[in-house]
């Protein structure tokens, strides 16, 4: 399957921008009666055929849509200090896009060692990725945030902490796959490579957080925020079938 990206598709006759023209026709060979599958990223999967093959605006004749096409059971939103190496993160957005998940929140936090974030790359390492991985939902990636305002915001879910120091709350901390729940919508906060502050751990955990691990391993930022996806995901698909 052939996956293209059409954020703002028209039904039934749909021209795909320049970009995505020249990888159908030119890269990708095809021509007029070849069939092809575009999503607008918001789990609506079209199937096409196309009707004009030009190389700068190739044309086509949406066939069928199936809607929430690979919808996760659960939302997930990981809120991540960008990495002072800014490959690593952008392998995180890669990575954690063919995993799944819900939204990404770059976050300031008082280690940061990064405070400045370049968005418009990280917009199309998520939506190679998504189609790469043959997803018809496109991750949010958020505007870079401070710690403090993160953790403000409401939210209407499970929210987790982790951090490499011991627990500040009496209860310790709890295995995240273990504290997980099914159908969930969950945040996890993964600090920077010098941790979250005392400060912002004692923030995060009078707002309603728990703490959490992810093991015994020592994990580089992005390896820890990759962990937590995948955790969650392996978590809902055990918990569900129980």
């Amino acid at each position: 399957m052939q996956l293209f990206y059409a954020p703002d598709i028209e039904v039934p006759y749909h021209t795909l921008g320049e970009e995505e023209s020249k990888h159908c026709i030119r890269v990708l060979r095809l021509s007029c009666g070849d069939e092809i599958h575009l999503t607008d990223g918001r789990g609506n999967l079209y199937r096409a055929e196309i009707t004009d093959d030009h190389p700068k605006h190739c044309t086509v004749r949406i066939l069928s849509t199936e809607s929430q096409y690979g919808k996760l059971p659960y939302e997930l939103t990981v809120a991540v200090a960008p990495t002072k190496n800014a490959d690593r993160f952008e392998w995180f957005l890669e990575k954690a896009t063919e995993v799944g998940i819900s939204s990404i929140l770059p976050l300031e936090t008082e280690h940061s060692e990064r405070r400045t974030f370049k968005a418009e790359r990280g917009e199309k390492v998520i939506t190679a990725a998504m189609k790469q991985s043959l997803k018809a939902y496109r991750p949010e990636l958020r505007p870079l945030t401070t710690f403090r305002e993160a953790v403000l915001r409401p939210f209407d879910g499970q929210r987790f902490l982790a951090h490499c120091a011991p627990a500040h709350a009496p209860e310790g901390k709890r295995y995240l796959p273990q504290a997980v729940r099914a159908g969930a919508k969950i945040e996890v906060f993964i600090g920077p490579e010098g941790d979250f502050s005392p400060e912002e751990i004692d923030l995060a955990l009078a707002h309603g957080f728990e703490e959490i691990t992810l093991g015994d391993q020592r994990l580089r930022t992005e390896t820890a925020a990759l962990t937590a996806v995948v955790m969650v995901a392996v978590a809902n698909t055990l918990k569900t079938k129980e």
